[in-house]
């Protein structure tokens, strides 16, 4: 076998969050009730164009999210053996980038390093020139005089690919939809325009996303897009590979956080008295503590932990993974103190309802009460807050790896970017590129959240759509 298949801590709790939320599609898709709020998202432009988008990162995560060890080369009479580099699906994919490292810094789309270096020329002499890169540019034999018509030439081939696969792309659910119905392509046409889908914002966001992902390809196969670091590696591989570490610390923390919220949330409000007290102590007491000092003696606690026990991780990467979890365990249980204080308020609200007093008067159990009028009431508010604190978890992580507390040094994260970038904001010349592409990636990502929060709220809030 050339590959030995790994499975991380991270990488088990993503698959099964992905399996939840399959199991909820299925569901609310066989219940109109619940399929009528999701077809408003969908109806939205900004909630369809945000989905869109956020699907790219979470196919991006899903992507490096698939380890394995690689075989090393036989010998011999040798038993297949694996090394101890833990890769990815995504870094097969991005294997030139990942592989081809340049000496130092050099800017984006760039032919030549970015600082000068002393060459012995051949006839003796020493001078201070800029040194041709390895691999950015290295199909030109003058840069000079090529360099702008290669770009050109790139940008508008990723131009014209895009719009093909655009093409390609709106035109499969019409030959899916006809095949199924066996109906002529005019009358599939005509079905789903009936959706009343945005056509218009979906025709252009998927347009744009398939022309810059093209556009993109064409420039990474001869060029570093977005420069190199310190080390010489290609600076967009490194921000890809963060979308991950950005995902995870946003879903696996709510799976964390929900269930403090929603059990504590709901036995404050329905049963009141000495537990509404205990439950109320408790989350005062917790706010009462700075957040971010309480996850920085976590993290250095564990840190020690990993220091002592070297051998229970078996690669760098386990390690890396398990500081990731512990940092999402951490977050979790220091954020479910608002949506807790949220779903206590509404169920104050809804224990005084006719309807559960009415449930309570003839004989129905607590338990019973609470799943079948309770919990479904409170849907609507979980989902927003869980999709509104999204971006908030996001950001969270580039915040804590910047002051030190967050993710490994060595693993990828926007936030360990922007922490390397402090440093070169201060050099002279200015290298500005690592910063900007995490700023750019983060922003669309933490943005598409946000907007797409907006539109769930918008469909699922009962009181604005009264309003």
């Amino acid at each position: 076998m050339m590959f030995k298949p790994v499975m991380l801590w991270t990488d088990a709790l993503i698959f099964v969050l992905l399996a939840v939320i399959l199991i909820f599609a299925v569901y609310v898709r066989r219940h109109a009730h619940l399929r009528a709020p999701w077809r408003g998202v969908m109806r939205s432009p900004t909630g369809l164009a945000s989905a869109m988008v956020l699907a790219v990162f979470v196919v991006v995560g899903l992507l490096d999210s698939i380890h394995y060890r690689p075989a090393l080369p036989l010998q011999p009479g040798q038993s297949v053996q694996y090394g101890v580099e833990v890769l990815s699906v995504l870094d097969s994919l991005l294997s030139d980038l990942r592989t081809h490292a340049e000496k130092t810094y050099s800017a984006p789309l760039a032919t030549h390093l970015y600082a000068k270096e002393t060459t012995v020329l051949a006839d003796g002499r020493a001078v201070r020139i800029y040194p041709r890169l390895k691999y950015g540019g290295a199909e030109l034999a003058d840069p000079r005089s090529g360099w702008a018509a290669d770009i050109g030439m790139r940008v508008a081939l990723g131009s014209i690919k895009g719009l093909v696969l655009a093409g390609v792309l709106m035109l499969l659910p019409l030959l899916w939809r006809a095949l199924r119905l066996r109906v002529a392509l005019a009358q599939a046409r005509q079905q789903l325009a009936a959706q009343a889908l945005p056509w218009r914002a979906l025709v252009f966001i998927l347009t744009m996303l398939a022309v810059i992902g093209c556009v993109m390809v064409e420039l990474a196969a001869g060029y570093h897009v977005f420069g190199t670091d310190k080390v010489g590696q290609d600076v967009l591989f490194s921000t890809l590979k963060s979308i991950r570490t950005g995902l995870v610390i946003g879903t696996l923390t709510t799976l964390v956080m929900l269930p403090f919220a929603l059990l504590l949330g709901i036995m404050a409000g329905y049963f009141r008295g000495w537990v509404d007290d205990v439950i109320q102590y408790l989350y005062t007491t917790l706010n009462s503590i700075p957040g971010v000092l309480l996850i920085a003696a976590a993290v250095l606690i564990m840190q020690i932990y990993i220091e002592a026990h070297p051998d229970v991780f078996d690669t760098a990467a386990a390690r890396t993974d398990f500081r990731l979890l512990f940092l999402c365990l951490i977050l979790g249980v220091t954020s479910w103190t608002g949506l807790c204080r949220l779903l206590r308020g509404e169920t104050l609200k809804l224990r005084e309802l006719d309807y559960i007093q009415a449930a309570t008067a003839f004989g129905v159990s607590d338990w019973r009460i609470i799943t079948r009028h309770i919990l479904p009431n409170l849907q609507h508010l979980v989902l927003i807050s869980v999709v509104m604190d999204f971006s908030g978890l996001v950001l969270a992580e580039a915040v804590l790896s910047y002051v030190g507390v967050g993710v490994d040094p060595a693993m990828h994260s926007w936030g360990n970017m922007i922490n390397s970038a402090r440093l070169e904001m201060a050099r002279e010349p200015v290298v500005w590129w690592q910063l900007s592409a995490a700023f750019v990636f983060m922003f669309a990502l933490v943005l598409a959240a946000n907007l797409f929060a907006d539109s769930v709220r918008d469909a699922f809030d009962p009181r604005g759509k009264r309003a």
